[in-house]
């Protein structure tokens, strides 16, 4: 499966000068972890998240550091801190590093960055522009559509077999038996030795009556 197959496509986003108190709040609206941000032609120019939020002077929660501590903290730690504690503007406190990925990206390389980069959410694009969101959620709900899916499938395709065993043992032209039939996502396959031509288009005829087969892949080989 692929980002497209389970992305959100209608998002929340903020813009750069939208102010934090609004970003906050359509936070809390949607019930979302994080906003992308997106400039005026609609590409992302970065994101806001609850982690950018966390330590604010609102809450009392800004860094506190010892006079030591702060002295051999780069300049450029302090600003970036600062401006996320004390920042009006979105521009002010959004991380502006975005990790994003494709419609095609294989959900498996949307785990692996979410996984890397320790984020919930990554931003899908089309040429450069939000396309959608992917985030943990949607992955495990993509992960129990596909459990049931599965589960689905393989009791369609051993109610297939169970049918065609019966009609095979119901026939007196051939000694076709169960080592002989397996079936998976609807199509038969009929392997093992048969004694004529004959033989082989009545299985496979009788095979392609049963309901709910695709397909029967013909493996037999004739003897004669």
């Amino acid at each position: 499966m692929k980002a497209a197959d389970v992305m959100v496509r209608n998002v929340a986003t903020v813009g750069p000068d939208t102010s934090v108190a609004e970003a906050v709040g359509i936070l809390a609206d949607h019930d979302a972890s994080a906003l992308p941000v997106v400039d005026g032609d609609g590409r992302v120019v970065g994101i806001i998240s609850e982690a950018d939020l966390i330590r604010r002077e609102e809450l009392g929660t800004e860094a506190r550091r010892s006079w030591w501590l702060e002295a051999i903290t780069p300049a450029a730690t302090l600003a970036e801190a600062f401006a996320k504690s004390h920042g009006k503007l979105v521009n002010e406190v959004m991380s502006h590093q975005v990790i994003s990925a494709e419609e095609d990206t294989p959900l498996a390389e949307i785990a692996r960055l979410m996984e890397k980069h320790r984020i919930k959410r990554v931003p899908i694009l089309r040429d450069g522009k939000l396309a959608g969101m992917v985030s943990q959620s949607n992955l495990i709900q993509a992960l129990a559509s596909d459990l049931a899916r599965t589960d689905t499938v393989k009791e369609t395709d051993r109610a297939i077999r169970f049918e065609l065993l019966a009609r095979l043992s119901a026939q007196s032209w051939t000694d076709f038996g169960s080592r002989n039939v397996t079936v998976t996502d609807g199509t038969v396959h009929l392997w093992g030795l048969i004694s004529s031509e004959e033989e082989r288009r009545g299985l496979i005829a009788l095979a392609e009556d049963v309901p709910g087969v695709v397909r029967v892949a013909d493996e037999m080989i004739a003897i004669n």
